[in-house]
């Protein structure tokens, strides 16, 4: 049984073996998070005062997240090799002339999400990175048909958050755009490789949508907090739904334990898709903090443009006939936050194979790094 099977099968039992639980732990458990001061020696927010209409502050928080595969300590290089992405929250996210709140805010209308309630508040975020992938063996400069193909994403995108203070419903959406296929993320691996006396990749030139191509996407998240079971192990569950170079609908179960104060709906890991918001950045307050943290998610996938490719000719692509149309994804991690602000978090993060047969046919894992700091 390999290391990600066992990270699956620990954190699949958890969960199942939590679900019984839950109808005990009702959401009153948690008191309605309102705009609350927190108390200092209290695991859980708590609502202290109440300040409506809410107004969210120009600059909440900013992170910066670091993936790669031999973060997961197994010298792996191949697959979702690396990812990098910056996050930057507060009212700023949703002025700034490069923002795209204004379309995502749109979209979000004409789906019925309104932010007019008295009991709902409102924040943003705005994220830019890059990620990329590549086949098992980087020095072979051929395309593999064998495996799975090169292929990276450039990206900006703004989140916005609705919090429902009565029914502890957070919905989340996000709207990405970006192109795949730049030879930036190629070049930018390879210059740290030559840094690190690293083998050279050198097929990026038959990555999918090689020299470029505009992409997009619209996800839809519905996180529900759920209470605490074992005493002080917070649960939440979240549904949510993408339409673009991710096209998949998935559930999950969160889990963190520890020493916490931040409020539930803060904190996000079940939301990342590779390197695409997986910083977990916060918009609460500064304030001292450990916790581990865990989770699953079944993923029922219709097209992923990093292996089925998009409208340009690439080298290598699968048809979906040949991918995996379910996608179980596990991962596992620590934070440690300071009162000053700052905050550092580790992640172990895998999923199933998405290719059904082939060299390309194995599970995936890799590691993070996220560097944080929350403004008072």
């Amino acid at each position: 049984m390999t290391r990600f099977s066992r990270l699956i099968r620990h954190i699949a039992v958890l969960g199942f073996a939590t679900l019984p639980l839950l109808t005990a732990a009702k959401p009153a458990d948690h008191p309605p998070l309102y705009v609350a001061s927190l108390i200092e020696d209290a695991k859980h927010p708590y609502p202290s005062t109440v300040v409506l209409p809410y107004k969210e502050p120009l600059k909440s928080s900013w992170a910066l997240a670091v993936d790669n595969d031999i973060l997961a300590l197994g010298g792996r290089d191949q697959d979702y090799t690396y990812g990098i992405n910056f996050t930057y929250s507060g009212r700023a996210a949703e002025d700034a002339w490069f923002s795209l709140d204004k379309p995502l805010t749109a979209i979000d209308r004409l789906l019925g999400l309104d932010d007019s309630a008295d009991h709902t508040i409102e924040n943003h975020r705005i994220e830019v990175g890059m990620f990329g992938f590549t086949p098992e063996d980087i020095t072979v400069a051929a395309a593999n048909p064998n495996d799975r193909p090169y292929a990276s994403l450039i990206y900006w995108s703004n989140t916005r958050e609705l919090m429902d203070l009565n029914s502890n419903v957070s919905w989340k959406t996000t709207l990405t755009v970006g192109a795949l296929g730049l030879n930036l993320v190629g070049e930018f691996q390879n210059t740290v490789h030559d840094k690190l006396n690293g083998n050279e990749a050198a097929g990026w030139d038959n990555q999918i949508s090689e020299g470029g191509e505009l992409t997009a996407r619209y996800a839809i998240a519905r996180q529900q907090y759920l209470g605490t079971v074992f005493d002080d192990m917070e649960v939440k569950s979240t549904v949510q739904a993408s339409v673009g170079y991710l096209t998949e609908a998935s559930w999950s179960l969160s889990f963190r334990d520890g020493k916490y104060h931040t409020p539930w709906s803060s904190f996000n890991p079940e939301l990342a898709s590779y390197g695409e918001k997986s910083t977990y950045n916060t918009s609460s307050r500064a304030i001292r903090e450990h916790y581990f943290w865990a989770g699953m998610a079944v993923k029922a996938r219709a097209y992923n443009a990093f292996l089925q490719g998009q409208f340009r000719d690439s080298p290598v692509t699968y048809d979906h006939h040949e991918l995996n149309p379910i996608v179980f994804e596990a991962w596992l991690g620590y934070t440690i936050a300071f009162a000053e602000g700052y905050r550092l978090s580790y992640v172990l993060r895998g999923h199933t194979s998405e290719i059904k047969h082939g060299a390309g046919d194995r599970n995936l894992m890799w590691g993070g790094v996220i560097l944080a700091r929350t403004f008072d």
